[in-house]
C-alpha cells in the first residue's frame, strides 16, 4: 500500500514571471514567505541550479527535524526540490504569464515511510501542511507583487 500524498495549490498573482522566479530563487525573498518554522539553509553557496542542495530545518521545540533538498528539475519556468530525511519527496514549483498576471502552481508530493509518522502526520499536521501551503502562496503573492511596483 503505498502512502504517497500530493498537495496542489495555486495562485494568480499580479507580478511579472521575473518577480516570481525571484521569490523562489532568491534566499532572502525566500525566508520573506517561507513558514517562520522553517529554515532554508544552503550546503555550500545558496543556488537552484540543477544540483544544488540544501538544508530545510523544521523549528519545533523539542525536536527539529531536518531534510536535505536538491534541485533535481530547473527550467525557465519551473523548479523542483526532492527532499530527504524523515520524508522523501518533491516540491514543484511551476509560473505561467497569463495577461497582466502570472499563475503560479505549486505541487507537494511526499512519502513518510515511518508507520508512527506517518500516522502521526496524518493526524496532526496533514491539514495543517495544506492550509500552511495556501498561506505560503498568499505570502509569496505579497512578496512578487511588492517587486513589481
Amino acid at each position: 500500500m503505498s502512502t504517497r500524498q500530493v498537495f496542489n495549490h495555486g495562485i494568480s498573482i499580479c507580478a511579472s514571471a521575473t518577480a516570481i522566479e525571484q521569490c523562489l530563487t532568491r534566499q532572502d525573498l525566500m525566508h520573506r514567505w517561507l513558514n517562520p518554522a522553517l529554515c532554508c539553509e544552503p550546503i555550500g553557496d545558496w543556488s537552484t541550479d540543477l544540483g544544488a542542495k540544501s538544508r530545510f530545518i523544521v523549528r519545533l521545540p523539542l525536536w527539529q527535524p531536518t531534510l536535505i533538498s536538491t534541485v533535481v528539475e530547473r527550467g525557465p519556468d519551473s523548479i523542483v526540490w526532492a527532499f530527504s530525511g524523515f520524508f522523501t519527496g518533491q516540491d514543484r514549483w511551476e509560473w505561467r504569464p497569463d495577461g497582466g498576471e502570472t499563475q503560479l502552481f505549486n505541487q507537494f508530493e511526499f512519502e513518510i515511510p515511518n508507520p508512527l509518522v506517518q500516522a502521526g502526520f496524518n493526524w496532526f499536521a496533514a491539514g495543517w501542511t495544506q492550509r500552511d501551503m495556501a498561506a505560503q502562496l498568499n505570502r509569496l503573492k505579497q512578496v512578487a507583487e511588492t517587486l513589481d511596483h
